[in-house]
C-alpha cells in the first residue's frame, strides 16, 4: 500500500495547519513558507474530508504554474505512468487535482477584475487566497460568497457522518504591500477580534527567521533581504505592516490633497489630460491659479466608448470651457488599419486641439511626486499649515481612489506596476499633465495678494454646506 509522506513543517506552519477558525491568515513577511504550507494544508484537508471541494487562487496563471501546479504534481506523483502510484490525478484542462475519495483541488487565477466570474455559481468548501494583498477587496468579497458547503460535502455528512459537521472556511497568505494591503491589514492586523478565539478570524505571523529550510537552500537569501531599502526591509523582512503599505505615492495624503469643490476663477488657465482605451476613458480638467497651484476639478471616467463617442462626451462635459492645453499620450496619434485615422484625428474633427504629452514614465512619475510634495506654508492668517501644489476636488472620485492604490513595479523600482490595469488610467492621465510644461495664470490685480484660495478652503470646511456644483467661473 502506497503512503504519502509529507515534508516536515516548521512550528509556525504546524500552527497554521491546526488552527481552528473560518478565516485564517498566514505570513506577513517574505520567506515564511506560505505557498509551501498552503499546499500541505490542502492535501491534508482532501484526505481528512472525502469529497471536499477546494479552490486555490493566485493573481496570474504563471504564478499558479510555478508556485503550485508543478510542486503539487511532484508531491502527489500526479503524472506517474502507473496510475496505482498516483495520490491524485491532475487534469490539465481544468487545472484540478482529483483524489480517489472524490476530494478535489481546483487551481485558479484572477488577473483581471472580470476573471472572478469564472467562479460564479460554483461552491467551494475551502478557498485559499494566495498572496491575498495582490487582490482588491471586491475579489475577496466575491470569493467569500462562493465559500459554502458543496453538494459533495453536504451529501457525505448527511449520509455517512451526520454528527461531524464541516464549516466552510477561507485561508489566506500574504505580505505587506500591494493593492490589497488596506483590507488585509484591517481584517487581520488592526482587527481587535482577530485571534480572540470567538470571531473565527486568525492571524499567524511567519517570517524568514521562522523558516530555516529556505536559508538552508539559499544561504544568500537572508542577506539580500537585509540589504533592502529601510522601509521595504521592515515590511518584507520583519513583517511590519505600519511602515510600508505598497503605495507608489506615499506622498499622497487625502487630508491635504483632496478638497471640497471651490470656485474656479475665469482668469485661471484650464488644462485637460486624458488616457484613453475602449476599456476606459479617464479625462481630467485641471485649473492653474496665479500661484502655480493646480486644481483637478472635473473627471470623466467611463468605459466602452469608441473614439468618436469619447470625444463627444468630453465636449459635452467641457461645455465651452477654454482649454489652454489639451494633453494626450503619443500612442493615441497612431492611425488604425481601417480608415487610416487615429483617435486624435477623430477628436480633431470634433474641434479639439490636442498636444502630444511625454510618455516617459519614470520622469513623469517624478513630476507627479513634485506636484504632490507637501510643505508647510504660511496661510493668510500667518499660521503655517501643510499644503501641496496639486489639489483634487472631492468629486474626482476615481482619481482619488486609484492614485493611492498604485504599487511599485517588481521590474523597475522607479516605475509603478501596470496591473491591475483598471487603476492605472486615472494616474496616467494625471502624469501627462504633471510632466508637461505649465504656466501660472496672470493675477487679476498685479499687486501682491493674500492667498484668497486658502482662505476660501478654510471657510468652506468650516461651513455646514459645501459649495454647490462642481465648478463655477467667476471674476
Amino acid at each position: 500500500m502506497k503512503t504519502l509522506v509529507l515534508p516536515k513543517l516548521t512550528p509556525r506552519q504546524e500552527e497554521f495547519c491546526t488552527a481552528d477558525g473560518t478565516e485564517i491568515c498566514f505570513g506577513g513577511a517574505v520567506g515564511g513558507g506560505k505557498s509551501f504550507v498552503a499546499r500541505i494544508k490542502m492535501v491534508l484537508l482532501c484526505y481528512q474530508y472525502p469529497g471536499i471541494q477546494i479552490l486555490l487562487i493566485r493573481k496570474t496563471l504563471a504564478e499558479l504554474r510555478s508556485n503550485h501546479v508543478i510542486p503539487l504534481i511532484t508531491l502527489l506523483n500526479a503524472k506517474s505512468p502507473n496510475k496505482e502510484n498516483r495520490f491524485a490525478e491532475y487534469k490539465d484542462a481544468k487545472k484540478e487535482f482529483v483524489f480517489p475519495n472524490n476530494s478535489r483541488i481546483e487551481l485558479g487565477y484572477c488577473e483581471n477584475a472580470n476573471d472572478i466570474y469564472r467562479y460564479q455559481g460554483n461552491q467551494y468548501d475551502v478557498i485559499f487566497m494566495e498572496e491575498a494583498t495582490h487582490f482588491e477587496y471586491e475579489v475577496y468579497l466575491f470569493l467569500s460568497s462562493r465559500n459554502r458547503l458543496s453538494d459533495e460535502i453536504r451529501t457525505y455528512y448527511i449520509n455517512k457522518s451526520p454528527n461531524n459537521k464541516f464549516v466552510p472556511r477561507m485561508y489566506f497568505t500574504c505580505n505587506p504591500g500591494h493593492v490589497g494591503h488596506a483590507w488585509v491589514k484591517a481584517k487581520f492586523i488592526d482587527n481587535p477580534e482577530c485571534n480572540d478565539g470567538k470571531s473565527g478570524i486568525v492571524f499567524i505571523p511567519s517570517t524568514v527567521y521562522d523558516n530555516p529550510h529556505i536559508t538552508e537552500q539559499d544561504p544568500n537569501y537572508l542577506k539580500r533581504l537585509e540589504e533592502l531599502p529601510p522601509k521595504m526591509k521592515k515590511a518584507l523582512l520583519y513583517g511590519d505592516w505600519n511602515v510600508f503599505d505598497g503605495q507608489f505615492f506615499d506622498e499622497f495624503n487625502e487630508n491635504v490633497h483632496v478638497i471640497d469643490p471651490i470656485p474656479i476663477r475665469s482668469n485661471w488657465k484650464i488644462y485637460r489630460a486624458r488616457d484613453y482605451g475602449f476599456d476606459m476613458l479617464a479625462c481630467y480638467w485641471i485649473a492653474v491659479d496665479e500661484y502655480d497651484n493646480a486644481y483637478v476639478f472635473n473627471e470623466l471616467y467611463q468605459s466602452g466608448l469608441i473614439a468618436t463617442a469619447a470625444g463627444q462626451k468630453i465636449n459635452e462635459i467641457n461645455n465651452g470651457l477654454p482649454i489652454w492645453k489639451d494633453l494626450v499620450p503619443p500612442d493615441l496619434f497612431a492611425k488604425n488599419n481601417t480608415d487610416n485615422k487615429s483617435p486624435v484625428d477623430y477628436w480633431t474633427e470634433l474641434g479639439q486641439n490636442l498636444t502630444k504629452a511625454s510618455n516617459d514614465r519614470v520622469n513623469g512619475w517624478s513630476a507627479v511626486r513634485e506636484w504632490l510634495k507637501i510643505v508647510d506654508t504660511e496661510d493668510y492668517d500667518g499660521v503655517k499649515r501643510p499644503h501641496a501644489k496639486l489639489r483634487i476636488f472631492r468629486n474626482c472620485v476615481n482619481l482619488i481612489r486609484t492614485l493611492p492604490q498604485l504599487v511599485f513595479s517588481q521590474k523597475n523600482p522607479n516605475d509603478c506596476a501596470t496591473e491591475p490595469h483598471e487603476i492605472t488610467h486615472a494616474p496616467d492621465a494625471l502624469r501627462y499633465y504633471c510632466a508637461s510644461w505649465t504656466f501660472a495664470s496672470q493675477p487679476v490685480q498685479p499687486q501682491n495678494q493674500i492667498s484668497w484660495i486658502d482662505a476660501w478652503i478654510k471657510k468652506t470646511r468650516q461651513e455646514s454646506e459645501n459649495v454647490k456644483g462642481v465648478y463655477q467661473l467667476w471674476d
